[in-house]
């Protein structure tokens, strides 16, 4: 989830920047951001026993792995609450209005409108699969009013244990595959990887589902990794799927940074300004409120629920200091470094000149 009315009123402020001074934008942008803490994902662990080409984690993260305890999970939803039916009509129209995607779509920027503003993520730099309480986690989230929603690598499907996450309300699964065949998929994600088990898991998933009318909506993509071939691989699995019940959507590299062959995207999200520090809290799996889910290693960290309220990270100190750093975009910061997401601060700067 992230705050889809700050999102919305944005877009409003951005027709009058050449006209605000970064004190002036500070100010509006506090004052349209809800004071209540909404999450974006809660990394329920950071467990993986995949070796993927094209994440930091396999090369670059270092901090040590945990998976989160039911009480602090406990902890954070009880302090948050689902959009209200009102705002959400409002998004729906505002998505149709301003980009021309609607409803009944199934695409990168569909998923990016409809979905990921309501769903709480439950992934991060971890597989869920490889978390001992998901079940449960999707079960408090339903209970609660949410839709639970987690991305995970297929090879390590649990049919039981899907099942029951399936029965226990989960809306949404996301299972990313990379190739049809099973070496290149082992070389893109690692030797626990593969496409042929995992094929097969999906289609027995999708038995279940039908027979016992689960409501779950499972998802399939691919990722653009600007490979040789890798658009006749794209629609050859679509073909795997066809007239099947999946969501099925070719999607954007999110972050290109650190890639030498930075190949651009397609996506909204990525497209536009991060407007994250205003509209949406991340919560790792060692129970700190880090700057956003990009941030691997917990760099820049901004609270943490084992000690402190939600509500008080998000308008405390360290987060003031972040948005104002974002915003000014002062040196050194992060944001500015190691992420594919142009910063408010300059987008400011370029109607000034």
């Amino acid at each position: 989830m992230f705050d889809i009315n700050f999102y919305r009123k944005f877009d409003g402020i951005k027709k009058s920047l050449d006209q605000l001074s970064k004190e002036e934008l500070f100010n509006k942008l506090e004052g349209l951001r809800d004071k209540n803490p909404i999450i974006y994902n809660i990394e329920t662990t950071n467990a993986c026993n995949m070796r993927c080409q094209m994440c930091p984690r396999t090369t670059m993260m270092t901090r040590g792995i945990e998976t989160m305890t039911k009480e602090v999970f406990s902890k954070i939803v009880e302090q948050i609450k689902p959009h209200k039916e009102s705002d959400w009509k409002e998004w729906e129209n505002f998505a149709k209005e301003h980009y021309g995607v609607f409803p009944d779509n199934m695409s990168e920027n569909h998923f990016f409108l409809y979905i990921i503003p309501k769903v709480i993520q439950l992934h991060g730099y971890g597989d869920p699969l490889l978390d001992i309480n998901i079940a449960d986690e999707v079960k408090l989230l339903k209970e609660k009013g949410f839709y639970p929603y987690f991305s995970c690598n297929p090879a390590n499907i649990n049919i039981d244990k899907t099942i029951k996450m399936f029965e226990n309300g989960l809306d949404y699964i996301k299972y990313s595959i990379e190739s049809i065949y099973d070496e290149k998929h082992k070389e893109i994600r690692g030797l626990a990887s593969n496409f042929t088990n995992s094929y097969k898991k999906i289609l027995e998933l999708l038995e279940f589902k039908k027979k016992r009318n689960y409501q779950t909506t499972i998802i399939i993509t691919m990722l653009n990794l600007n490979r040789q071939n890798q658009l006749e691989e794209w629609q050859k699995l679509k073909e795997k799927f066809k007239g099947l019940d999946v969501y099925i959507y070719f999607k954007s590299e999110d972050q290109q940074w650190y890639r030498k062959d930075y190949h651009g995207t397609n996506s909204i999200h990525w497209s536009e300004s991060c407007k994250h520090p205003w509209m949406s809290m991340t919560i790792k799996s060692n129970g700190e409120a880090a700057m956003c889910m990009e941030d691997y290693n917990n760099e820049i960290i901004l609270g943490d629920v084992k000690k402190e309220s939600l509500y008080d990270i998000w308008n405390g100190e360290k987060y003031y200091k972040f948005r104002k750093d974002h915003l000014d975009l002062t040196k050194g910061i992060k944001c500015s470094k190691q992420c594919d997401m142009s910063l408010i601060g300059e987008l400011i700067e370029k109607t000034k000149i």
